[in-house]
């Protein structure tokens, strides 16, 4: 393989590992506090264990794991002061980026954001299934990552995806949408489309803002 080739497949592969390590803990295959070692790494993912290797110092600056001597790594624990952290974190990014979005988006952009959350409460009114929840699920990720991105700022973008992952470290059953928290938190979001839909940037982070504290209080219920 000519040498460009090669250094092109290193950040790919780097950057595979670290996708799947990360789905590994948001499919609890790994838990919060666990230790795991290198070859154990290499199982879970499918990966070499020069990928592995390459993959701890990434892990280790997002805070995600920690070497411990003759012990190998550990899973990021859960606790109060983590919990306290990453959500303190969301709240500050999300009520700029609700507030920019309300005055850069496009009509059209806050319109389908209305009617996905529209269907799906009208839905889940007839009926919650196990599908619905999914997709709820996938639409509430979907909308937070939506406002932080159209900031435009990767650092940010970046610094918000790992927030995310400590973020469903944190109980799942409980920051997971349960089926009763399905209308309740898509009718948090209403109040925030509505601000976005009026244009008002002030009122589109106190809706956000209001929405995080209680996703942090039911996280500080556990």
């Amino acid at each position: 393989m000519p040498a460009g080739e090669t250094s092109a497949v290193k950040p790919r592969l780097r950057e595979r590992a670290y996708e799947k390590f990360t789905q590994q803990l948001i499919d609890r295959s790994i838990l919060p506090g666990q230790f795991v070692s290198q070859r154990e790494l290499v199982q879970l993912t499918g990966l070499p264990l020069g990928a592995i290797r390459e993959l701890i110092p990434r892990l280790e600056a997002d805070g995600l794991v920690t070497t411990v001597p003759q012990r190998g790594m550990q899973i990021a624990p859960v606790d109060l002061n983590l919990i306290r952290n990453a959500f303190q974190l969301r709240l500050v990014l999300e009520r700029e980026a609700a507030s920019h979005f309300a005055t850069h988006a496009l009509d059209s952009e806050i319109r389908e954001i209305r009617e996905s959350h529209e269907e799906i409460i009208a839905e889940a009114e007839r009926n919650i299934s196990v599908e619905l929840r999914d997709r709820a699920q996938a639409l509430d990720w979907a909308f937070h990552d939506t406002l932080i991105d159209a900031l435009g700022n990767e650092i940010i973008s970046d610094v918000y995806r790992v927030n995310s992952i400590k973020i469903r470290l944190i109980r799942q059953e409980e920051t997971r949408l349960l089926r009763r928290l399905i209308v309740p938190v898509m009718s948090e979001h209403m109040k925030v489309i509505e601000a976005l839909e009026s244009r008002d940037p002030v009122a589109a982070g106190s809706a956000i803002a209001e929405h995080i504290i209680g996703a942090r209080n039911r996280a500080t219920e556990i």
